[in-house]
């Protein structure tokens, strides 16, 4: 169901419903990681994820047929795997030893700002002045967070750089996934994608094997977890949601992650971020917002001098 928001688009409800669903998973994925972090290695870790991940959405596939994406879609399909599902899981479960899962989400979220860069250059959309205002804005609030941070010999400066590596693993796995959406359905994209991922983490299989002999319930637990919902369920209501709204959009989605990351991660782990790490990683949010903002049109029946009656608030 559609709905025409006043003097804008129609807001499509199951797009943002889905949408809210993602942005959830997706925060409790960072406390999730710095939980099973602690007995799982980086790519053990991710495998272990995708693996599951894949096992529930091929069930899914097969329960409603979905069958195999058209060949149109594959390109799409492989660079998102690789770059999303593959890269993306293991530099974020490594970024996430070294830094809180606030700070993590925090710098995470340049992910937008490296959507709109790869969609200036490879889309042809060009370089606006406000793209490139909020991307310094954004990787200043991300140098300021890696100082903030600096002080335990530097390793967790690796953990925040390793962020904003995922940060662009991420943007380019989303310009990636876009034209696979227009030839594949959501769920196929979201399958073969995380079946590709968990192919290019098989080197980490002996590490995952010799770990999960030693590792507890509780961290199997959350691996499984991460599989099961902010992969399969959580990429899927993505995947459904970026199908009906513009990547750009569908980015901005993400700006309310940190703050459900910071909540969860203080109430699960008892995480909270240095006041100076919050304000760099504010920063960066606020970069992300200058980046996609636009400026206001004139309304037409302003332009015309026509008078108009405030809308009610609150």
């Amino acid at each position: 169901m559609e709905q025409r928001s006043a003097g804008g688009p129609r807001v499509d409800r199951r797009a943002v419903a889905a949408a809210t669903v993602t942005v959830v998973l997706w925060a409790s994925a960072f406390v999730a990681i710095r939980s099973a972090g602690s007995e799982f290695g980086p790519g053990a870790l991710a495998l272990g994820r995708l693996l599951s991940g894949t096992v529930v959405l091929a069930l899914i596939c097969l329960v409603r047929k979905e069958g195999l994406p058209p060949r149109a879609a594959w390109p799409g399909i492989l660079a998102s795997g690789l770059l999303w599902f593959g890269l993306y899981m293991v530099v974020l479960n490594w970024g996430e030893q070294k830094v809180d899962a606030g700070t993590a989400a925090l710098v995470v979220n340049i992910g937008p700002i490296v959507v709109a860069l790869l969609g200036g250059w490879l889309l042809k959309e060009g370089f606006p002045p406000r793209l490139l205002a909020g991307m310094a804005v954004s990787f200043g609030g991300a140098a300021v967070v890696g100082l903030s941070t600096s002080g335990d010999g530097g390793s967790s400066v690796l953990g925040v750089l390793l962020c904003v590596v995922a940060a662009l693993s991420y943007g380019g796995g989303v310009v990636a996934q876009k034209p696979a959406l227009r030839h594949g359905s959501a769920l196929q994209v979201t399958t073969f994608g995380c079946g590709v991922g968990a192919v290019a983490c098989l080197p980490f299989s002996g590490q995952l094997v010799s770990q999960l002999g030693d590792a507890s319930a509780g961290a199997t637990l959350n691996m499984v977890y991460l599989g099961v919902f902010p992969t399969a369920i959580a990429f899927t209501t993505w995947a459904y949601a970026l199908a009906r709204t513009s990547a750009g959009r569908m980015g901005a989605t993400t700006y309310a992650a940190p703050a459900l990351v910071v909540l969860m991660s203080w109430a699960a782990l008892g995480e909270v971020p240095a006041l100076i790490t919050l304000g760099g990683g504010l920063l960066c949010l606020a970069g992300v917002a200058v980046s996609r903002g636009s400026r206001r049109r004139p309304r037409p029946d302003a332009a015309a001098g026509v008078d108009r009656v405030p809308e009610r608030v609150g």
